[in-house]
């Protein structure tokens, strides 16, 4: 009999609409209490994008100004006074990394927020825009930044530091003339690994083929491994975020106990409206650290292929229409 074991893990979890930093902390500082944002508007344009519903993200032409607000919540027991500001952020490794305090770049030079600072009573919510002015002269490329609500604990005498609580939506700023850059991505590898506990790793390495950064998650289906065995669907570790031109490791972390394969694997990516797949075989090592290549056949982006058959549909839809009317007047010949 054919057996079958669904192997459910609990993936790291990062946070996708906010991320909290603990810029000093000292013993016995209280920490304020919770502060949200979130943003409330975003273009038409990209009304079904998942990624313009969590953070700022746009394609504009130098000298371009464009408004986006955001919403502030007080979730503490006492007023607060809560800043609101933008600061840099990069891309590197296939991390989405913040800069330390309120350093600048080039986009936080063109983004301004009003009001900077909320006086919010407890449960109470705010409001504020978020201004970005594309200078006419500014070269082709994408920005990344972060605007933040923060909250400032005040420094005890004992300890003479005090905590700073923030949590922020990211900007991903595309500039340059003419239409978006298209967002495309491709699984090019896949491997096996074993991380330092000891658990069976798969990692799906993405290789980022369009113009924009993409946000990856994922599902991994593994069939037909030792004695018929079957694992998944298994989430991607989340945060893995890879600029144009880059690749990096998605990863799922299964259970320990899951035998070394080889096994078939079945991997799915998305980043907002943009999927790919892919299938292959993969064998995990016996040693903690070590790696084992798989053989991957790789998939193709979805949504070129959509797209693809979109104009077919025309293309069909406008040939028929033609036949029809053809027909129709060779009747009233008739």
């Amino acid at each position: 009999m054919r057996r079958s074991i669904i192997l459910g893990l609990t993936a790291v979890l990062c946070a996708v609409t906010a991320s909290l930093t603990m810029l000093a902390t000292a013993a016995g500082t209280q920490t304020p209490g919770t502060v949200g944002i979130r943003i409330i508007d975003a273009p038409e344009s990209r009304a079904d994008d998942p990624r313009a519903r969590l953070y700022i993200v746009d394609h504009l032409a130098p000298g371009t100004t464009i408004n986006r607000r955001v919403e502030v919540a007080n979730d503490t027991a006492e007023p607060q006074e809560v800043e609101v500001y933008a600061a840099s952020a990069s891309i590197d490794n296939g991390e989405f990394r913040f800069g330390e305090g309120r350093a600048a770049n080039e986009l936080t030079a063109w983004t301004s927020v009003v009001p900077a600072r909320l006086m919010l009573e407890p449960g109470d919510k705010g409001t504020a825009t978020v201004t970005i002015a594309v200078p006419g002269d500014a070269s082709e490329g994408e920005r990344y930044g972060v605007v933040w609500a923060e909250l400032r604990a005040a420094a005890t005498e004992e300890e003479g530091l005090g905590a700073v609580n923030r949590v922020g939506v990211r900007m991903y700023l595309s500039v340059g003339p003419g239409g978006e850059p298209e967002t495309n991505f491709e699984i090019s590898d896949i491997e096996g690994r074993r991380d330092e506990d000891g658990n069976p790793v798969v990692a799906a390495i993405v290789r980022n083929i369009g113009g924009r950064a993409v946000d990856l998650s994922g599902e991994l289906q593994l069939t037909n491994g030792p004695g018929g065995l079957s694992a998944g669907p298994i989430s991607a570790q989340l945060g893995t975020t890879i600029t144009a031109g880059q690749e990096g490791p998605v990863l799922f972390t299964l259970d320990p106990a899951l035998p070394n394969g080889p096994w078939d694997a079945q991997v799915t990516m998305k980043s907002g409206r943009t999927t790919a797949e892919a299938s292959g075989t993969v064998t995990f090592p016996d040693e903690p650290g070590d790696v084992a290549p798989g053989d991957l056949s790789k998939g193709r982006s979805l949504v070129p292929l959509a797209a693809a058959a979109l104009v077919a549909l025309i293309a069909l839809a406008l040939f028929l229409s033609r036949a029809l009317v053809r027909r129709a007047k060779g009747k009233k010949r008739a």
